[in-house]
């Protein structure tokens, strides 16, 4: 679209493009306003998406109805957090739904909303379009700190509410149209108007239509209007007039009423509909009766460049054949040849290469785009234009419905009353009035325009160097933790209360001061990029911070284990330690990007492609090596100890807390016991589990101080403390065969014993272990090559466990424990997966 000679356009470009303010883009009929959406999508550089308050409007549009993308249900809204109790219905308190990954990411990424035909939404859904964008951003800025785009005329169709509706909304809105949303109300917006009409050119004409749009119209322009009453009009079918109505059943009657007059044969054409394309969005009739002869009306505008018809003209059927419909139009000199076309469904989705928001095509509807119009709707025919209409005024029930019909027309000659206009057929509403002459009296200029440009990229900078959300996030983490205290390992709590020491001294506080060096710099005239002075400043705190957010945030906090045998406590910590992970990486994208420098869409960019999810820091995997763990001593051998733990609740199908609860992993790593007496004085090791499981721990405890050279109480075999047991429970029960174990040495032992011929379970009853721990040390030399798999397997189960594997094309034990089921255990998975891994067959 030019904006030579049309300032306004350019005004609300520049808005849109550099800066972050809300955008009313209003004016007249047939000002552009659609035309200048269309350019924008393809234009701007922020990441946007298009919704509109009904189907049509949005297939129009190019883009998604507002309730589809938001998820929102019909029917009244009550704005958050101040509805009283009885305001909702049952059907009214249905929980929030909830929304693909896919559709959070678009929203977490989204500079800019645009909201088509404004006219109709409601103040209430306005908010709860706030309310989702607040839930997956920012909760502290309305809208979620994403700018808005709100194209539409006030004097035309405003929002439908029932009087029911309004019974409840009233309590909270002075009015129901957009403006009074009480989110846009905090945060404003600057209004745009557009004033050169394309539609007409009659200047005249131009004068009366803004008389009606304004409420002002006189004596001298009723009498100009009423010159076009015709009474008892005649209506044929070579001349074009189309007429408009303000009810759809009016329009269906008189549309097969004249078809039905027609004598040629009729012809039934159904639509292709594919995949998702809901029916109120159908752009024209699903099953399309024509005769020739009958008015038609194209619904779409001709995308070759011939450029032979458009949405709103108007013609008639000369000819019917197989494929094509031929329609002679009014000032035509041939007849167009129509063929079959495709309205697409959008669904807004992230491309996974670029990252960027896209349009995904999810539904077609395939017709001729045409359909009957001897009658459309006021309500339909918005946006149209028409060269000839019959309008009855009288018959308006709704506020801007005349001014819509009257403006459909390019010319006063071409428009037909049926009945007279008088004053009371005008309605109009006060609080739009009001709006309207706000919006005439104070339209912005240039030098606002400029104030907003530098406000924009100082709260892109200040958002840059914004560590209070991350800082309260973190003190959320703390709070969490301190709550389940009890239920977590000891010393986590002042493993993140010392975190959010040194990030508050090193990164807010150090922040704080940094800003105030910002904005003085931006208080320098002329442009952000060449302000060499503030480029320098920014380059060094992004390398400064980066560095500060990465040691004393992303390193901890990916070092951070979350242990505890409470489910609930371990998946509310670890969801808050992983939103915290998110953030901050977040953070560290963007400060990235501008470690040579801060460029607006380079930012925006790295921004939004950070605010895609990523990964909540990796877990620990069983049996790891050193991971955080403060106030645990020896945090190796816990680490050891938990990964025994975690495999023997996998193979007794237990929760770990039964096997070993997290406190006695903590005192047994505290104490290292290494007698009889002193592992049954640990806290949740009583006769029975000592029993159970002592020879077993004593094993880990016993190699881990071997190791490292602790000089504790000499190591006790496992087979002597087996034996303990068995005489303090007065069981008599001899081994049979004493094995002297090295410290360290109980994988190398396991060896010995099968290659002197002992079977493994006769090694498990010979060591007092579990089978399960013999089949692990076998499984650790089948993979090293030390063993073959047959030595200790028979080959049925061999070919039964390698088929699962193979077949699957998959690792994981425990599926296959779960498929195979009692087939084969645990420890004889294990050893087969080995053995395959080994010859590398997977």
């Amino acid at each position: 679209m030019e904006f030579i000679n049309n300032p306004e356009l350019q005004l609300a470009s520049d808005y849109v493009q550099f800066t972050g303010r809300n955008i009313f883009l209003t004016g007249r009929a047939g000002t552009g306003k659609t035309t200048f959406l269309h350019n924008l999508k393809l234009q701007t550089l922020k990441r946007l998406i298009v919704v509109a308050p009904t189907g049509v409007a949005a297939i129009n549009a190019g883009g998604v109805t507002i309730h589809s993308f938001f998820q929102m249900a019909f029917g009244p809204h009550i704005p958050s957090g101040i509805a009283e109790e009885n305001d909702r219905s049952a059907s009214e308190k249905v929980e929030v739904k909830r929304f693909s990954r896919e559709k959070i990411n678009i929203i977490k990424s989204l500079d800019l909303l645009v909201i088509d035909e404004i006219s109709m939404v409601r103040a209430d859904l306005l908010d709860g379009i706030d309310e989702v964008l607040r839930r997956f951003r920012d909760k502290t800025k309305p809208f979620g700190g994403v700018q808005l785009l709100m194209i539409g005329d006030l004097q035309q169709l405003a929002p439908v509410v029932k009087d029911d509706e309004w019974g409840l909304l009233q309590r909270y809105y002075d009015t129901a149209f957009f403006f009074s949303s009480i989110a846009l109300k905090r945060v404003g917006y600057v209004s745009v108007e557009l004033k050169h009409i394309f539609r007409q050119s009659d200047r005249h004409f131009i004068d009366i239509l803004n008389k009606v749009r304004d409420n002002c119209l006189d004596a001298d322009a009723t009498h100009e209007l009423n010159k076009r009453y015709i009474p008892g009009f005649n209506l044929n079918n070579d001349e074009g007039y189309i007429t408009l109505t303000t009810h759809n059943r009016q329009a269906q009657e008189l549309n097969i009423h004249k078809l039905n007059l027609l004598s040629a044969k009729e012809a039934f054409f159904k639509a292709d509909v594919k995949d998702e394309f809901p029916e109120y969005s159908y752009p024209t009739d699903f099953e399309l009766r024509l005769k020739v002869g009958a008015q038609v009306m194209f619904v779409r505008n001709d995308s070759s460049q011939d450029k032979l018809f458009y949405n709103g003209k108007i013609g008639q059927v000369e000819d019917i054949d197989d494929e094509v419909i031929h329609v002679k139009c009014p000032g035509d000199h041939a007849t167009i040849p129509v063929g079959k076309t495709e309205w697409q469904n959008y669904r807004y989705s992230i491309d996974e290469q670029t990252a960027e928001v896209k349009e995904t095509v999810v539904g077609t509807f395939t017709q001729y785009p045409l359909k009957l119009a001897w009658a459309i709707t006021i309500h339909k025919s918005q946006g149209l234009t028409f060269e000839k209409a019959v309008v009855d005024a009288n018959a308006a029930f709704a506020h801007g419905q005349v001014y819509v019909a009257l403006s459909r027309c390019k010319t006063l000659e071409g428009l037909v009353l049926s009945s007279p206009i008088s004053e009371r057929c005008i309605k109009s509403d006060i609080s739009v009035a009001a709006v309207t002459r706000e919006i005439e009296m104070n339209p912005p200029n240039q030098d606002a325009l400029e104030e907003s440009k530098r406000s924009y990229e100082q709260s892109l900078i200040s958002d840059l160097f914004d560590f209070l959300p991350i800082y309260r996030r973190l003190l959320y983490l703390l709070k969490v933790v301190k709550e389940h205290s009890s239920s977590l390992h000891v010393g986590m709590e002042a493993t993140v209360h010392e975190i959010s020491v040194k990030v508050r001294a090193e990164v807010v506080g150090v922040s704080d001061k940094f800003n105030l060096q910002i904005s003085q710099l931006l208080q320098q005239k002329g442009e952000y990029e060449h302000n060499d002075a503030l480029q320098e400043r920014i380059v060094k705190a992004s390398a400064y911070f980066w560095d500060k957010c990465a040691a004393l945030l992303s390193e901890p906090l990916e070092m951070l284990a979350v242990e505890s045998d409470n489910k609930a406590v371990k998946k509310t910590v670890t969801e808050a330690k992983g939103n915290l992970f998110e953030l901050v990486g977040q953070k560290l994208s963007c400060l990235d990007a501008c470690k040579k420098g801060f460029r607006v869409n380079e930012y925006l960019n790295a921004r939004a492609k950070a605010s895609l999810t990523k990964p909540a820091p990796k877990p620990f995997k069983r049996g790891a090596g050193d991971f955080s763990l403060g106030g645990v001593k020896h945090p190796k051998l816990y680490s050891a100890i938990r990964s025994w733990r975690d495999q023997q609740a996998d193979e007794l199908e237990l929760p770990e807390y039964m096997v070993l609860p997290q406190k006695t992993m903590v005192e047994l790593v505290a104490k290292l016991p290494q007698t009889s007496a002193e592992l049954k004085a640990i806290k949740g090791m009583g006769a029975k589990k000592a029993k159970q499981f002592g020879g077993e721990l004593l094993e880990i405890i016993n190699a881990y101080c071997g190791e490292y050279g602790l000089n504790k109480v000499a190591a006790v075999s496992p087979n002597l403390f087996a034996a303990k047991q068995d005489e303090e429970e007065q069981v008599d029960k001899k081994p049979s065969r004493k094995t002297k174990i090295a410290k360290g040495d109980s994988q190398k032992t396991t060896l010995v014993l099968i290659k002197e011929g002992f079977t493994p379970d006769q090694v498990a009853a010979e060591r007092s272990l579990s089978l399960s721990t013999i089949q692990g040390h076998l499984a650790e030399f089948i993979l090293s090559g030390d063993l073959e798999v047959y030595k200790v397997l028979e080959e049925e189960k061999i070919l039964l466990v390698a088929d699962y594997f193979i077949s699957k094309g998959i690792d994981s034990v425990g599926d296959a424990r779960r498929n195979l089921g009692n087939l084969a255990t645990f420890g004889e998975i294990r050893m087969v997966l080995a053995h395959l891994k080994r010859n590398g067959k997977i």
